[in-house]
């Protein structure tokens, strides 16, 4: 972890849908190469609290700042922009492109971004090697196991070179041996390359490779300091 300040910071963020509150004035904030574990109960607000600060969901009040910039003062080609060539994202179920080899799934970012396909497919065969998954490159989502596939998705995640990671629930579909590899995967690349990455989890085990956590509980963020 790097001692420079706060990357993304956010502060009092509420978000209802309909008259259920979501958010109810969370905070949070992450520095570069820090991993940061967001924990809580089903329906406790995390995963809309790691929408929020990724730009997908827009809170009804409050602040996010990414980099000293305030997000809600940007245009939606701007959040998109961001999401694009700053933060990278992992899901519970890879949501990878079926019709893609593994390969082409993880240049996809890179062709997107306007990069050939040589070039884009180099620089993703160099993070599958780095995730332990070169082997399955030219084998499409639906040929490959679970562990195998998230793997991919983490390779997919990281080759535009983030400043910041969101992993909503990336091993919640993975027995305890694979979620292991990829969570001990992950947190190696992404320090490797001093990102950031926000850990939503319910589990303590993937929890353990964060160096914070935070606990959101209807809708309210408390920041837990490591005794050991």
């Amino acid at each position: 972890m790097t001692p420079s300040g706060p990357l993304l910071i956010a502060t009092e963020l509420r978000k209802s849908y309909g008259t259920t509150p979501a958010l109810d004035g969370a905070g949070f904030s992450i520095r570069p190469g820090e991993v940061v574990a967001v924990m809580g109960p089903s329906g406790s607000g995390k995963s809309t609290l790691l929408h929020c600060l990724a730009g997908i969901v827009t809170p009804d009040s409050g602040s996010i700042t990414y980099q000293g910039r305030e997000m809600g003062a940007m245009n939606d080609a701007e959040r998109s922009a961001l999401r694009r060539s700053e933060f990278g994202f992992v899901f519970q179920f890879g949501q990878l492109v079926p019709e893609l080899t593994c390969v082409e799934n993880v240049a996809l970012p890179l062709r997107l971004g306007g990069t050939g396909r040589k070039e884009a497919e180099r620089a993703a065969l160099t993070w599958m090697r780095r995730l332990e998954v070169d082997d399955v490159a030219d084998k499409r989502p639906g040929e490959v196991s679970g562990g195998q596939g998230q793997r991919v998705a983490v390779a997919r995640s990281l080759v535009t070179g983030p400043r910041v990671l969101f992993a909503d629930e990336p091993t919640g579909a993975l027995d305890s041996l694979n979620g292991e590899r990829v969570m001990e995967l992950l947190t190696e690349a992404a320090r490797s390359t001093n990102a950031a990455v926000v850990l939503v989890t319910h589990e303590a085990r993937v929890a353990a490779y964060s160096d914070r956590e935070i606990v959101v509980r209807d809708g309210r963020s408390r920041d837990m300091e490591r005794t050991a």
